[in-house]
């Protein structure tokens, strides 16, 4: 081994292990890419149902130096948090993975609220709660939002208040987990296309007014979501705390 292949080994095991949830596809797939690329030794990715879009994932982040892990299940079940509490310390977790009903508020019922509340807003506590205590100083949490946590969009009522309660726990680890060296921040994207726009029934509509409305003159892309991330995780944001990032091309500042 070289000199150089020896420096970017040790720079890898420095790096550690990093979770991305929701890392099969879309953006979570991107954030792992992203943090193979910059030299994590271990990429998590963990996934629901497509075994096919993990392992091609998985083999990605293997071309790009890092050895790629597999968390299968549902994130807020018992299983799963026993799988990420085996995965030892985490130099990163970032919290992608998202699901909901996507209906106005007046149609959806308590089933609907639990499932969607769960898997985007509980899920987050319970990762943390397993993660942290094993998170060296220096280590980061992200969590991705989206601007329905603040803004009204159609169809996104119980999305958006699971968002919403997501930030806000965002903000409170930030204080709670401060004392132990430990960043926790929020990513929030605008108008992303990818297949999770499939369970809008307004998709197109979505796309046309994120095309026509976004000063930046095109779409956010996974990776633009991606580098913020990476930004977030880096010591370079040692001093951001408890924020939300928004990352949208300034899609939300028009009235």
């Amino acid at each position: 081994m070289t000199g150089a292949e020896s420096g970017k080994e040790t720079a890898r095991q420095k790096a550690g292990t990093v979770l991305v949830t929701g890392g099969s596809r879309g953006i979570g797939k991107a954030i792992a890419l992203r943090l193979a690329r910059e030299g994590a030794a271990r990429v998590a990715i963990g996934y629901l149902r497509s075994d096919r879009a993990a392992e091609k994932t998985a083999t990605e982040i293997e071309a790009l130096g890092s050895e790629p892990l597999l968390v299968r299940g549902n994130i807020s079940s018992t299983r799963v948090l026993e799988q990420v509490a085996e995965l030892g310390p985490l130099a990163a977790l970032v919290h992608n993975a998202a699901t909901g009903v996507a209906r106005p508020a007046l149609e959806t019922d308590v089933r609907h609220w639990d499932w969607t509340l769960n898997a985007n807003a509980r899920a987050f506590l319970q990762l943390a709660a397993v993660a942290a205590p094993q998170m060296a100083p220096g280590s980061s949490i992200v969590a991705i939002s989206s601007l329905g946590s603040s803004r009204v969009l159609k169809n996104y009522a119980l999305i958006g208040t699971s968002k919403a309660a997501l930030e806000a726990l965002v903000r409170y680890l930030a204080v709670e987990l401060a004392p132990r060296g430990i960043r926790v921040n929020a990513v929030s994207g605008g108008l992303v296309e990818t297949g999770a726009l499939e369970h809008f029934p307004n998709r197109e509509e979505m796309l046309r007014m994120g095309r026509e409305r976004t000063p930046a003159g095109r779409m956010v892309a996974p990776e633009d979501i991606a580098a913020v991330v990476a930004f977030l995780l880096s010591p370079a944001a040692e001093m951001i705390r408890g924020q939300t990032i928004i990352v949208d091309g300034g899609f939300s500042l028009p009235a």
